[in-house]
């Protein structure tokens, strides 16, 4: 009987493993440049944010997402 009830046990547990492995994500962090200024004036700030990214250990696409909005 004990050999029984552990094979029951490791054939539970082997058949609730994958469900555990299919866990959802994380959110990808979102990163936001809100600036009122025209996109003509900011065109530094914007070659500036991805390289700051970098240093800070974010790469857009894998680690987070940045957004970036102008006035207009």
């Amino acid at each position: 009987m004990i050999r029984r009830g552990f094979i029951t046990l490791l054939g539970g547990a082997a058949a609730a493993w994958p469900l555990g492995a299919r866990a959802q994500q994380a959110a990808m962090p979102v990163i936001g440049v809100l600036d009122a200024r025209s996109p003509g004036s900011t065109e530094g700030l914007l070659r500036r944010v991805p390289p700051g990214l970098k240093e800070s250990g974010y790469v857009e696409g894998e680690k987070c997402s940045a957004r970036i909005s102008l006035g207009r």
